[in-house]
């Protein structure tokens, strides 16, 4: 069976017609020429009930998220936010549920400075499609298709906490409250790292967002550059929950393929250590070195010993489930 990417490659992805668009189909966002050297980077996503969120997810939450996912794409093309849409379906008007949602939502639209212009309201099954803009400098990289062999890779934040807490709701594993609450945050409200992708975006060759896992995502990253890439398991910055689910014999796939983490991968040249740990400072975000780019293909994840790791899984697409 064809997954998402296949199928939107095939049937979506074309040649732009003119130069108003600079970057089409494939990346985090598009980036559309606007005036001079500035370009709008625009993005959409859907959130389902029972796909993206369980259906009974608390609607104040559920609303920054929602926006919290598109702000990421941006972050990903390193955009400021400009606006954004909302096409809402509902199976009934609760006002209840309409009331809390919204206050989520205008909460963290407050907190990014990105006012809601429009969009449209249907009943249906219970769905959230959002379309975000954003402004960016046209020329420069920090698209997929930049990496370059040789570049170091860096991850934001930590890896793998909002699968843990997906973990937790199916039950299937626990934890103590205060890493229980931690992973079901980075699950359920998960920080878009905005400021980061504006602050790095002059001194990366490539940036993407992890909203599939970090297996996939970057696999996207080496498949549009053309590059491998070696990554230390040993370097990944986990959590304390993270590492106690390691402790207790937790698998990687659940922490490299999970998904909804929200953390920006980059490539940026050796040379640019210092800026780049410099910058990730001055946003309050960590930014790990988890290993390099290399002209041959291929992935590989080493252990402490350097033995390779063999995933089960790359990460979630529509048509495979966890692929």
């Amino acid at each position: 069976m064809p997954s998402e990417f296949d199928l939107i490659r095939r049937h979506f992805q074309r040649p732009a017609p003119d130069g108003r668009v600079v970057l089409g189909v494939g990346d985090d966002a598009a980036l559309l020429a606007e005036r001079g050297d500035r370009c709008l980077a625009v993005s959409s996503d859907t959130l389902l009930a029972g796909v993206h969120f369980l259906p009974e997810a608390d609607p104040e939450r559920l609303g920054r998220k929602a926006l919290a996912v598109n702000l990421s794409d941006l972050a990903a093309m390193g955009a400021r936010p400009l606006a954004f849409s909302l096409a809402l379906s509902l199976p009934a008007p609760d006002e209840d549920w309409l009331t809390r949602f919204a206050a989520g939502l205008h909460a963290m639209a407050a907190e990014y400075d990105v006012p809601l212009i429009g969009g449209d309201t249907v009943r249906g099954p219970l769905a959230l499609s959002l379309h975000i803009l954003g402004e960016r400098p046209c020329g420069g990289a920090g698209r997929r298709g930049d990496a370059q062999p040789g570049d170091d890779l860096y991850l934001s934040g930590t890896v793998g906490d909002a699968a843990l807490g997906l973990e937790l709701l199916r039950g299937r594993w626990q934890a103590p409250a205060p890493l229980r609450r931690h992973c079901l945050d980075r699950l359920e409200t998960p920080t878009p790292r905005v400021a980061l992708g504006q602050a790095v975006l002059p001194w990366v060759h490539a940036l993407i967002d992890c909203s599939d896992g970090l297996a996939q995502d970057l696999g996207h990253v080496l498949a549009a550059s053309g590059t491998g890439a070696t990554v230390d398991l040993t370097a990944l910055p986990l959590s304390t929950a993270g590492r106690r689910w390691r402790v207790e014999g937790g698998d990687w796939e659940t922490l490299l393929a999970g998904g909804d983490d929200y953390e920006l991968l980059l490539t940026a040249p050796p040379g640019r250590r210092a800026v780049l740990a410099e910058l990730a400072d001055a946003c309050g975000v960590p930014l790990t070195r988890i290993g390099r780019l290399r002209a041959e293909p291929g992935l590989d994840w080493l252990d402490a010993d350097g033995r390779p790791l063999a995933l089960a899984a790359a990460g979630f697409d529509h048509f495979r489930g966890a692929a």
